[in-house]
């Protein structure tokens, strides 16, 4: 299993960080050790001082696939849930002003925090879900699938031009504005069409 990120994908998110809006999806990888289930608390690594919450709708990767097309990538995934990229902004920083990938920052174990997941037809439309994040009680990120630069079948045919999706892989679609640090101590909850899915905290 291999976690797929799309970085970039809403157009406020983009311009909080200063960057670009992208033109074609903007691709990075977690390992299988990045990922954190259960609701089980968050460890701040020792080695950041600015660690950041990025809440994504996360896609489940349902077969095998390769060179998608776009029409056919609705039948690769069956299931959708809630994670967070939890991102080393300080370490992300240096890299990218010396132009060095941002795997450090990014792919960190534990860094992948996911729900449980829910089938797809459980929604009634796929680009009409609302997701949110409350850390300590407080409304940080609030999202809606309509604002998505680049669709969910669109990131699957892209991807698997590249890199042969298998079933169990992980997508996790892009973030929101609003990031922001998370510190010891926080409560992070967070909803899907109002069903809370995610609910752990920061040690």
């Amino acid at each position: 299993m291999k976690i797929i990120a799309i970085g970039r994908n809403y157009a406020e998110h983009a311009k909080e960080l200063n960057n670009p809006v992208p033109t074609t999806p903007v691709i990075f990888l977690k390992p299988d050790t990045a990922v954190l289930k259960d609701n089980k608390p968050f460890y701040l690594p020792d080695f950041s001082d600015d660690v950041h919450y990025e809440l994504e709708i996360v896609l489940k990767v349902c077969k095998e696939g390769k060179h998608i097309a776009e029409k056919f990538a609705s039948n690769y995934y069956d299931e959708v849930g809630l994670g967070i990229d939890f991102t080393a902004r300080d370490i992300q920083s240096r890299h990218k002003e010396k132009g060095l990938p941002w795997e450090l920052a990014k792919a960190f174990d534990h860094s992948a925090p996911i729900s449980i997941f829910l089938p797809k037809s459980d929604f009634e439309d796929l680009y009409d879900i609302n997701f949110e994040l409350k850390i300590n009680g407080e409304s940080r990120q609030v999202g809606h699938t309509k604002d998505l630069l680049f669709p969910f079948e669109k990131i699957i045919s892209f991807v698997s031009q590249y890199i042969t999706l298998k079933k169990g892989d992980l997508i996790f679609t892009g973030t929101p504005q609003g990031v922001g640090k998370i510190n010891k101590g926080d409560k992070i909850e967070a909803w899907l069409e109002g069903k809370q899915l995610l609910n752990f905290d920061v040690k």
